[in-house]
């Protein structure tokens, strides 16, 4: 563990994970220096919850003056790791690191990590949830953090010998990465954050960064069904496991039409029925198969596999249920920020569908969300930034089913109210991010459950 008393450190950025740093390096003597492009109005919250914790703090700019004299840049999941400012850290040798990399070095218990382009915050939460009932039974605390949204480097000093830490991972936090958890779960490579990683190359190599630091005891889980995916397996290091429909040879969980299976050494055991599964969509047995194959790896049992399972109800923002009126459902899936994770949506339903989609677009095909919406959707309500650009989008793709664009979310509930009928599902699965409007997934999820809970 670094001894962090007296050094020099700079914090880029005032969100969730730079208020984490500052609070644990300052009970460890730090010297913090914060810098973040926000205003002291608009960080005025943040500010106030670590008064008296910051040296030195530059808002609006990011002046390479902090960096005289300093150890190492930290850097949060948002900030893109280009920036002049950071090149010229770099420069003048100074240490890049991130929440995530200070909890691996420091935390000296198992950590199961979890990165995909979808499906983490799902599978990182149902395998924690597994965990947990397992540890009632043993003896010991499961810790669920990182990406998911509680920064784990809060909660270091309590974690205690014989804990389990179940840790999401973005590409974001995995592109700094010089140390990989000793569990580490692959789940799926598709078209996202190409604004950040400029191509696929650049953002599976961040991804595949969860591999890279394991040694041959360590555990390696990939996403059998995806080739990408697959293509990383040559350099993985650590002892290899599979899940999907065909593990082609691999140990790990397998799915079909009707049930889930663990396959060790040659061995064959049924785990649950895919029918018994609580979460709605074909996309979640993927979720599903690869939480059961991490806690595969950790001992835990099929039949507290099965139980866990039956009585676990999902995660906000993700095709939760926010309503039913006059007989139509509405559903909250905020977290849908691509295209290709919207499809994904309407493809879990078999109901007629209003789909309500917008916000600021990522420059991805909509060909995906197209071809769902032609299949499912009775029709498409586009909303904010990028409205009419997606409207045009959806022409070109030959999306047939009426398509409507409004002003806000707000004009696109009410649209919904007056297009749906009952028996229909008004499904909010945007697409595109939030930040046209919103601070992010979760404040548009919000609001959204709120206007239908007026409705």
């Amino acid at each position: 563990m670094k001894n962090w008393e007296g050094k020099r450190v700079v914090i880029m950025g005032l969100a969730r994970q730079g208020l984490a740093l500052i609070r644990h390096l300052s009970e460890c003597g730090a010297q913090i220096l914060v810098t973040d492009l926000k205003s002291s109005d608009q960080l005025k919250d943040e500010l106030s919850a670590v008064s008296g914790l910051i040296d030195t703090v530059s808002l609006g700019s990011h002046p390479f003056s902090l960096l005289d004299g300093a150890d190492t840049l930290f850097l949060s999941g948002g900030v893109p790791a280009d920036l002049p400012f950071i090149q010229e850290a770099r420069s003048r040798g100074i240490r890049l690191l991130n929440d995530s990399q200070l909890f691996l070095e420091q935390v000296s218990v198992p950590v199961i990590g979890i990165t995909g382009s979808a499906g983490k915050s799902t599978t990182t939460s149902l395998t924690g949830h597994i965990l947990r009932r397992f540890a009632r039974e043993q003896g010991f605390q499961v810790w669920v953090g990182g990406n998911i949204g509680n920064p784990l480097i809060s909660d270091l000093d309590e974690i205690r010998q014989g804990d389990l830490v179940v840790m999401e991972l973005s590409s974001f936090q995995l592109e700094i990465l010089t140390v990989s958890p000793q569990t580490a779960a692959l789940l799926n490579i598709s078209p996202n954050h190409l604004d950040r990683h400029k191509t696929m190359e650049n953002y599976l190599a961040a991804k595949a960064r969860i591999f890279a630091y394991q040694e041959e005891e360590d555990w390696a889980v990939i996403g059998c069904d995806d080739d990408r995916v697959r293509g990383v397996q040559e350099d993985i290091k650590g002892h290899l496991l599979g899940f999907g429909r065909s593990l082609e040879g691999l140990d790990g969980v397998s799915f079909n039409g009707q049930s889930f299976t663990h396959h060790w050494h040659g061995r064959e055991t049924n785990i649950c029925r895919v029918q018994e599964s609580p979460l709605r969509g074909a996309h979640n047995l993927w979720n599903i198969a690869a939480a059961f194959t991490l806690c595969a790896t950790k001992g835990v049992p099929v039949d507290v596999m099965r139980e866990a399972l039956l009585d676990f109800h999902g995660l906000a923002h993700r095709l939760e249920e926010a309503g039913r009126l006059h007989g139509v459902l509405w559903i909250n899936d905020s977290i849908a920020t691509t295209p290709l994770r919207a499809a994904a949506a309407l493809d879990s339903f078999s109901e007629p569908i209003v789909v309500l989609a917008g916000g600021r677009d990522k420059g991805l095909s909509w060909r995906p969300f197209a071809e769902a919406a032609n299949n499912h959707a009775e029709a498409v309500i586009l909303f904010g930034e990028a409205a009419e650009k997606i409207a045009a989008l959806l022409k070109e793709e030959d999306c047939c089913c009426a398509v409507h664009t409004v002003g806000s979310l707000e004009d696109a509930v009410q649209m919904a109210v007056r297009t749906a009928q009952p028996g229909s599902v008004v499904l909010l699965s945007p697409g595109c991010t939030s930040f046209d409007a919103f601070r992010d997934f979760e404040e548009r999820g919000n609001r959204f459950k709120e206007l239908v809970a007026a409705l």
